[in-house]
């Protein structure tokens, strides 16, 4: 890696503007390389997963679920935000489960994406599941969306026209394509209940 010295900036106080129960917001000055101070507002997330559930027939299986940010009912890959101090995997072999209802007998790490790094804190473990076994759902309260599969090429002919804009679908939708294709092979692992890979 080459030297970036040159490229930090340096934390001079911090305050909070405002502390949810999801998300924090900090106001920060800092120290700019050539000595100059500037002001940094960022959104504190505690983090995320992202699960790529992968059906024997070959087809992924996902969500529309309505984000009223937007104002919009987004189709995304199944995700949830970390609980204080959880491990990525049991998270997100927890959000599988309750948002669509499915196991998964084998599970690969793929990697992480930082969402909105000019303003946020956020990363979004990815993960990949396969050796899927239907079940029952059990939503969180308030939590509405319909679950259902599409077939790779549907689903990237709903990225190329629009159709999904999701930002953490997207990023997703690469891994897909190279694990398909063969460039980008998974080290997948057993799963037994209790166990991580």
């Amino acid at each position: 890696m080459p030297d970036e010295s040159h490229l930090i900036e340096r934390q001079v106080d911090s305050e909070a503007v405002f502390d949810g129960r999801l998300l924090k917001v900090r106001r920060d000055r800092v120290r700019l390389p050539d000595g100059t101070l500037a002001t940094r507002e960022y959104v504190q997330h505690p983090g995320a997963v992202v699960v790529v559930p992968l059906l024997d027939d070959g087809r992924v299986v996902l969500e529309r679920q309505f984000r009223y940010p937007i104002g919009l009912a987004m189709v995304e890959f199944p995700a949830g935000k970390l609980d204080a101090g959880e491990d990525p995997f049991v998270c997100g072999r927890r959000e599988l489960l309750e948002e669509t209802g499915y196991t998964a007998r084998e599970w690969a790490r793929a990697g992480a994406m930082h969402l909105a790094i000019a303003y946020s804190t956020e990363v979004i473990h990815i993960y990949f599941a396969r050796g899927l076994v239907a079940g029952a759902q059990a939503l969180d309260a308030g939590e509405f969306l319909d679950v259902f599969a599409a077939t790779p090429e549907e689903l990237l002919q709903w990225c190329r026209d629009g159709s999904v804009t999701d930002a953490k679908t997207l990023a997703c939708v690469v891994h897909l394509q190279n694990l398909l294709s063969g460039a980008w092979p998974l080290d997948w692992q057993p799963v037994a209940e209790g166990l991580t890979p």
